[in-house]
């Protein structure tokens, strides 16, 4: 990939397309057939079946035959899929916040509404913006971009 690089953009190969995230979301949401998929993402079914085979080859997703009728798969989320439910969570509250209206569901947390924080897993205090900073990790690159030789 040209340009920086970046686990952010790596990310986004992976489920940065249209359709990939509302497609992972109806399968966390326990929809693990095709139509439901399609039917609850609103995704043309050539391109939802071409990202769900996407999530399929990148380890997102995997195809398993459905518990209720064994002679069709569903679509199953692999522990990487699970791993963006954090994810999942802070885009609905950052959609909640920027790009509706009206919030069209409620994310609760037993019996009241969930309310996240960051917290640092190595020294457990809560992270705040202005304390966290990059470590380039890749020689010949700095902040500003790719470092000019002398």
């Amino acid at each position: 990939m040209a340009g920086r690089p970046c686990s952010l953009a790596a990310a986004l190969q992976v489920v940065g397309d249209r359709w990939a995230l509302p497609a992972i979301r109806e399968v966390m949401l326990g929809n693990h057939r095709f139509r439901q998929i399609a039917r609850n993402t609103g995704a043309p079914t050539d391109r939802l079946a071409a990202r769900l085979k996407a999530l399929v080859e990148s380890g997102v997703l995997e195809r398993r035959p459905l518990p209720d009728d064994t002679r069709h798969s569903g679509y199953y989320l692999t522990e990487a899929g699970r791993d963006l439910a954090g994810i999942t969570r802070e885009l609905i509250g950052w959609g909640d916040r920027w790009a509706v209206t009206t919030p069209p569901v409620r994310l609760l947390h037993q019996d009241h509404e969930l309310v996240t924080r960051a917290v640092c897993g190595t020294c457990g205090e809560p992270v705040h913006a202005e304390d966290v900073h990059r470590e380039e990790m890749i020689p010949g690159w700095d902040r500003s971009g790719p470092v000019q030789a002398p």
